[in-house]
This record gives C-alpha cells, sequence and structure tokens, in this order.
C-alpha cells in the first residue's frame, strides 16, 4: 500500500534480513526491553554528547501512560550558536566538504548499517518518545531511515555538473557545490524518517548540518547522531540539538552562518522561518508544512472495499498524526452509504492499545496536551453541525495514557472546523458530492496542497482529476505509495521544496559556473 520511502503501509512486509528472526517484532517481549533501555542523556554536538551550556535539563513523558521515562540535556541559545560555530568550522576547513563524493557516500552506508544493526533499540525510543506502534516504529519508520541513508550513499557520486556549448576558445563549466551549513527542523510524528529526509542529502552533497528535534520526540535522533560519529562522520559535521521552538528554531532561523533551512511542521511556524531569513542573511529556506488532503472514491472504483479500507488506513494509521493523513474522505454519494458503513466497521479494527504490543495497529497521541486539542477541535465540529458516527472519547483512560477512539464524522458544511483545519488526530470527515465536478470543488476548497487522492477505474478520469488537483502529490487507486526516486512537498499553504529523490540535492547545492577563455 505504501513505500517505506515516504510513510510506508504496515502491511508491507520488512525487508528480510539474514540470521534475524521471520518476525523479530512478534519474538520480541519490548514491555521487558522498555525496562532495560538506555536513554541518550546530552545533546550532540562536535561529534560528542554534551551537557546544555547552561546544564538545562528536560523530563520525557511517554505516551503510553504518562510517565517519565528520560530526563535530557536541554538546549538553548548559546547550545545552538555553538553548534552553528562547530558546523561552520567543519564545513570551511574540515575534510567532509573536499572528499571525493564516492567517500561521503561510503560513510553514508556504514552509518545505515549500524542504524540498521540498532534497530530494534531506535525502536524502541521511538515508540516510547510519541507512542508509534512498536511495529510500526520498527517496520516502517527505521526502514524509512536505513533506506534514506543508503538511497543517498548511493546518489552521493553519481550527479556530476555539466559542461554547456559555448564558442570556440571558451570553457564553460558548471559545477554544483555544496550550499554551506545546514539547519534542519524536524516534527515529533516521524521524528526518523523525516530527519533522514533533511541530514541524508544534505550530507551526500557535502554540506554540514546542525539538527533541531522537536521538543516531544528529543531521543531517538540523540542516538542516532551517536551512530553517525561511529560511522565516521568528522566532529561538527553531523549535530543533533533537542530544544524549545521557540529559542533554539528561532535561533537556527535567523543565524548568520546557516546558509539553508529546512523545515518540516506547521504553517505557522513556517512563516516564523521565512521571516527571520528576510530579517538576517536571507538564508534559503524550504517549508514542507501542513495538510488537508481528500481522498476521493467515485462510484467506478475498482474496489470500494479496499478503498474504504484504505481510507480508514490513510487517517487511522500513526494515530492520524500525519501532514498528509487522509482527514477527508469525499465520496459520490451513489456509493457514499456502502462506503462509509465499511469505514465505520473497519474503524473498530483500530482501536487504540499498548504501543509496546507487536499486534497493536494504533497507539496514543503523542501527548495529553494534544489529546486535549483534538477533543477540543471535536468538540467545536459537532457544535457547528457534524454528526459523529463512531468514535470520539478517549480510551484506555486507566493506563494514563494519551488515547482516542478512531473517529468518523459527516454532514460537517465546507466551513465547518473538521474540514477546514488540519487536525493531526484520527479524525475523519466525510463529505458527499453528486459528481466529478463537484469532487475537484469540494477537494480545492482549502488552503492546503500537499496530497491528494481518488479512486476510479476510468484511465481517463485519472489523468484528468490528476491534472486538475492541485497538489504535491495526488494518489490513483492508493494512499500513501511512493519511492525515494520520487519526490514528496506541497504546494500553497503546505510550502514549497522537495524532500527525497535526487531533486532535494538541489537544495543542499549552489551551482557555480567558471568561465575560461583560451587562445
Amino acid at each position: 500500500m505504501t513505500d517505506p520511502g515516504a510513510h510506508p503501509d504496515v502491511d508491507t512486509p520488512a525487508d528480510p534480513v539474514p540470521d534475524r528472526p521471520a518476525d523479530p517484532v512478534a519474538e520480541t517481549d519490548w514491555i521487558a526491553r522498555a525496562a532495560t533501555v538506555a536513554f541518550p542523556a546530552g545533546l550532540h554536538i562536535g561529534g560528542a554528547q554534551v551537557e546544555a551550556a547552561d546544564g538545562t535539563t528536560r523530563v520525557v513523558r511517554t505516551p503510553r501512560d504518562g510517565s517519565v521515562i528520560a530526563q535530557i540535556a536541554w538546549a538553548g541559545v548559546e547550545d545552538a550558536d555553538i553548534a552553528v560555530a562547530r558546523a561552520r568550522e567543519a564545513f570551511d576547513h574540515g575534510p567532509w566538504p573536499r572528499l571525493h563524493p564516492r567517500e561521503r557516500g561510503e560513510t553514508l552506508r556504514r552509518f545505515s548499517d549500524l542504524v540498521e544493526a540498532h534497530r530494534a533499540e531506535i525502536a524502541l525510543l521511538v515508540t516510547l518518545e510519541m507512542g508509534k506502534p512498536i511495529r510500526h516504529a520498527y517496520e516502517i519508520e527505521l526502514r524509512a531511515l536505513i533506506r534514506c541513508l543508503r538511497y543517498y550513499a548511493e546518489l552521493a557520486d553519481k550527479d556530476a555538473g555539466e559542461i554547456p556549448q559555448t564558442a570556440e576558445g571558451e570553457l564553460a563549466l558548471v559545477t554544483k557545490e555544496p550550499a554551506g551549513v545546514v539547519a534542519a527542523v524536524v516534527p515529533w510524528n516521524f521524528p526518523l524518517t523525516l530527519a533522514g529526509w533533511k541530514i541524508a542529502p544534505a550530507l551526500a552533497a557535502g554540506c554540514t548540518v546542525v539538527l533541531k528535534t522537536a521538543e516531544r520526540s528529543p531521543l531517538s535522533m540523540q542516538y542516532v547522531a551517536n551512530l553517525a560519529a561511529r560511522a565516521g562522520l568528522p566532529p561538527g559535521v553531523l549535530n543533533v540539538l533537542s530544544g524549545d521552538g521557540a529559542t533554539v528554531g528561532r535561533r537556527l532561523g535567523e543565524h548568520p552562518d546557516v546558509d539553508v533551512l529546512t523545515f518540516t511542521g506547521s504553517t505557522e511556524v513556517g512563516r516564523h522561518f521565512l521571516r527571520y531569513a528576510a530579517e538576517s542573511n536571507l538564508k534559503r529556506v524550504y517549508l514542507e508544512l501542513g495538510g488537508k488532503s481528500p481522498n476521493i472514491i467515485l462510484p467506478d472504483a475498482p474496489d470500494l472495499d479496499a478503498a474504504a479500507d484504505t481510507a480508514a488506513w490513510a487517517i487511522f494509521f500513526n494515530s492520524g498524526e500525519m501532514c498528509t493523513a487522509g482527514s477527508r474522505l469525499v465520496v459520490h454519494e451513489a456509493v457514499a452509504e456502502r462506503v462509509l458503513d465499511r469505514v465505520v466497521r473497519t474503524a473498530a479494527a483500530w482501536y487504540p492499545a499498548d504501543p509496546l504490543l507487536a499486534s497493536t495497529r494504533m497507539g496514543p497521541l503523542v501527548d495529553r496536551a494534544h489529546l486535549d486539542r483534538v477533543r477540543s477541535v471535536l468538540s467545536l465540529g459537532v457544535a457547528q453541525g457534524a454528526r459523529l458516527l463512531t468514535g470520539g472519547c478517549p480510551a484506555l483512560e486507566d493506563t494514563g495514557g494519551s488515547y482516542l477512539e478512531p473517529t468518523v464524522l459527516c454532514d460537517a458544511a465546507r466551513d465547518n472546523v473538521l474540514i477546514r483545519e488540519e487536525i493531526f488526530g484520527p479524525v475523519l470527515a466525510v463529505q458527499t458530492v453528486r459528481d466529478e465536478d463537484e469532487a475537484l470543488a469540494v477537494a480545492a476548497d482549502t488552503p492546503y496542497g500537499l496530497a491528494a487522492a481518488v479512486w476510479t477505474a476510468n484511465l481517463g478520469t485519472a489523468h484528468r482529476m490528476a491534472r486538475r488537483l492541485r497538489a504535491g502529490t495526488v494518489w490513483v487507486n492508493c494512499y500513501e505509495e511512493g519511492d525515494m526516486n520520487a519526490p514528496f512537498g506541497g504546494v500553497k499553504l503546505s510550502g514549497f521544496g522537495r524532500d527525497k529523490s535526487r531533486h532535494a540535492l538541489d537544495e543542499y547545492r549552489d551551482l557555480k559556473t567558471t568561465w575560461i577563455t583560451y587562445a
């Protein structure tokens, strides 16, 4: 259903690895293992784990039961300045940008091999810090990071410059130079997938990186940064800070020694980064922002049951905490009753459970504050006229975790908050339409443009609608399909720039023309 380069479907089997059990997730007691896990405690600056300059720490709670699981160094402005200085020094005077691209690729390959070797430990950190079911963390999140690192490891020395045609006696060389120091700010919902999409092409291009983790998921990427140092990345090439966005994120946005900033997160914060760049050194900024993606099911869909089951997957996977979540189901009235009945029945299979159990399909929301926010938006949407078909209530309250039932609503007007706003939870709003034109109008009635899907057996309809849907990605008869070779990003308020594919390399390089006149 999906590819690990994007947000892969849990039903897609993991790559077979020699000398491993057939199902390492099912054959591991993750609850017992969680009691012995070693948590990273520092910031990764200059190739080593260090304390915050002012000694500040922050406790980390797990959404599984609300308990404190770790205490980690918490960066401030001074730490951001130190990390940028180390990255600047590594770029201006260190070996990394000057290595043969093949050597950078070999280092990235060693990096990916170490991540593979520590796959279970890292997956456990992801599950504990943000609630992703352990099977999804192991089979999807970690596989995505490993494949991303290996993709850019292979690509590092295979994207040459140009020699344009010139007049006799003249020679023009167009070289692709590493852009410099890259600041990457990533969200908590896919803490490693999205970090990989930023750091792998930047490192392959020869840049140095300062990455800020999300406040709610600081652990897994700190662990991965230690593996990068073991793989042979020189000191200062990859630095990882955990801290507040309003201080550390802002400082990276304003810092005059940051040459490129790449961000995945909310549209509101994306606007701030554009202002920071404008008010500082006009650094390049690439944004992948929010979404309110329409999933359109027409009467001639090849398999209505498969379309309905995928519609449920598209909103309940990762507890709906996905920028590309199919949060708007746009269904033709001729098949609406059948599709809606199937979606509601399928929702029961996504009832949340302990994310450390191998059988769990949906875990908790990332924390109690986010659960409260989602419930508040739900209440407002119902007050504005939406009708609740299933779900909408907290679940497993006795655990102390932040669980929510899979939720489906219908009859929401086009100005309803459930239709207009990105909720980032397991909440599906169903809109019924009369024909293709109305489906396109409803789909377009959003300020976002990250993704869309259409289900039809008619090839002409598929091409026509894909061309008319204004989105960075359009899926036909599927959802969340992708590959590392295919770029990912949005339009409108969903941002600009592209992650994945060889196109991402261009965001971290400058084109330099060398013009030679000779006798």
